[in-house]
């Protein structure tokens, strides 16, 4: 494990997995210059092209006072970054969290870019953060504070649907996308007839997609699908097959994790532990997922929960299960538990759950680890079906498959046997944003797979995402004319 680090911020986690990437990847594309007039020259060029993909093009920090209701003025701290305008808007969602600051929303914006470019989104990557606990505030709290922050940002250029498009994230919601986008229409955006398109993961009411709720976890599914189904893939880590017959392990029972668990559930997948702040339950006969939400809605706590005994062993996440699943927070797979972990595939529903050390060691143990980069992919993917509806003043429902990305294989031959190829007439929204985010990361996965065999990494997963990224906004400089 010599060299190997484990102690290290996100933000340094996404530039070792970039670094790794763009070393394998600058190899590879120099041997494809030998042909070039000035070979030097040219490797010269793409090494730079390189290094100027990875820092953030824009970072806004700021501080603004807000009364609360006692009458007291509270100062707030909050962020917002935009890592590359290779593709406008910018994209990203934005947290309200205690333990945010700049670096890790650097980080996270970052890590945007490559997750829009690896599912073809049309985004450069951003993100935002405030730094509160959203419980500790009243809800006329919380919306004095998410319009003043939505002003800060429009009038600094860093809101607006031709600029820069957030979402929701950790502590925020639907309320809040709507607060932001009422602050932006009736202000800077007041005669912008896109103006709805400022923000993702609205209410319905306001221009919001149905499916965005559930995408994020919905594609938690759609991206252990594939790799679950792959037989060769699962005959490397020693199981069989399809989803019939395997267990599972929640960390995080958020909406990530409710969705994700649901949507396993419902394919034969058994539920049998989850973890959560306040606590951890276990039961080797499955847990419903759907009891459990609703216990939690109403009792604030997993707590006493009669659907499962309450965890008593040192980590839960260690216990024998096929799948688990860190869908909460950064850092829970480490040097110090990763020997221990009894599950063959990790699949990461939360950015930054695994450091760099326990990923080596993981690898070394044949796990397969399926990346944040791509496994939380699915709410990006339907916030841009919710943008491409708001800046086309049309529901998709009223639209025909050709107005949604990457269909340019509709009318060949081969969609008669490839369902996932095939047209969709006369369904609904919510048929139609599933299908379309299904076949968004199912081929995102195929190119995973794809590259971990063209560069021999067997299950490094992680790296070959990231290559996959790298070389589709490596091709986006090119053609800019930048080489």
């Amino acid at each position: 494990m010599s060299g190997v680090p484990d102690d290290v911020s996100f933000e340094q986690n996404v530039e070792l997995n970039f670094n790794k990437a763009a070393k394998l990847m600058e190899s590879k594309l120099k041997e494809n210059l030998k042909d070039e007039k000035d070979e030097r020259r040219s490797a010269e060029i793409l090494s730079s092209m390189l290094t100027a993909i990875k820092p953030c093009a824009h970072v806004l920090s700021m501080t603004f006072p807000v009364k609360l209701d006692s009458g007291v003025f509270e100062t707030i701290y909050a962020y917002r970054a935009q890592h590359k305008t290779h593709r406008t808007p910018c994209k990203g969602g934005i947290r309200f969290s205690e333990h945010a600051d700049e670096d890790e929303v650097r980080a996270l914006a970052a890590l945007m870019s490559y997750k829009c470019a690896l599912v073809n989104a049309p985004f450069g990557g951003a993100k935002g953060a405030v730094k509160i606990d959203p419980k500790k505030y009243s809800k006329t709290e919380l919306e004095r504070i998410t319009r003043r922050y939505a002003v800060e940002l429009a009038k600094k250029g860093f809101l607006g649907p031709a600029q820069d498009v957030p979402a929701p994230d950790m502590g925020t919601g639907e309320q809040e996308m709507g607060w932001i986008c009422d602050t932006y229409r009736n202000g800077v955006g007041h005669r912008d007839v896109n103006a709805l398109g400022c923000v993702t993961g609205k209410p319905l009411s306001l221009g919001g997609v149905h499916g965005r709720t559930s995408a994020t976890g919905h594609g938690v599914f759609y991206g252990l699908e594939h790799f679950v189904k792959d037989a060769s893939v699962m005959e490397r880590v020693g199981y069989n097959p399809g989803f019939k017959d395997k267990t599972f392990i929640m960390q995080g029972f958020g909406n990530v994790g409710f969705h994700a668990s649901r949507y396993l559930v419902r394919a034969g997948t058994k539920f049998i532990g989850v973890v959560e702040k306040d606590g951890a339950l276990h039961n080797p006969e499955g847990i419903d997922p759907d009891a459990l939400a609703t216990y939690m809605k109403e009792k604030g706590t997993v707590l006493g929960f009669p659907g499962a005994e309450l965890y008593r062993g040192a980590n839960l996440l260690t216990e024998k299960c096929h799948i688990l699943l860190p869908c909460a927070m950064e850092r829970v797979i480490t040097a110090a538990n990763a020997g221990d972990i009894q599950a063959k595939i990790i699949a990461e529903g939360a950015n930054g759950p695994t450091t760099p050390a326990a990923d080596r060691i993981l690898l070394e143990k044949n796990v397969l680890v399926l990346p944040d980069l791509f496994m939380n992919a699915g709410g990006v993917t339907v916030s841009y079906f919710e943008y491409h509806k708001n800046i086309s003043h049309m529901s998709h429902a009223r639209m025909n498959n050709s107005h949604l990305p990457d269909n340019a294989d509709r009318d060949g031959a081969d969609w008669q046997e490839d369902p996932l190829k095939r047209p969709i007439d006369g369904v609904t929204e919510k048929q139609l944003v599933h299908h379309a985010m299904q076949r968004t990361m199912m081929k995102a996965a195929g190119e995973i797979v794809q590259q971990a065999e063209d560069y021999n990494l067997g299950l490094d997963m992680r790296t070959a995402a990231y290559i996959v990224a790298l070389e589709k906004i490596f091709r986006s400089f090119r053609k800019a004319g930048f080489m």
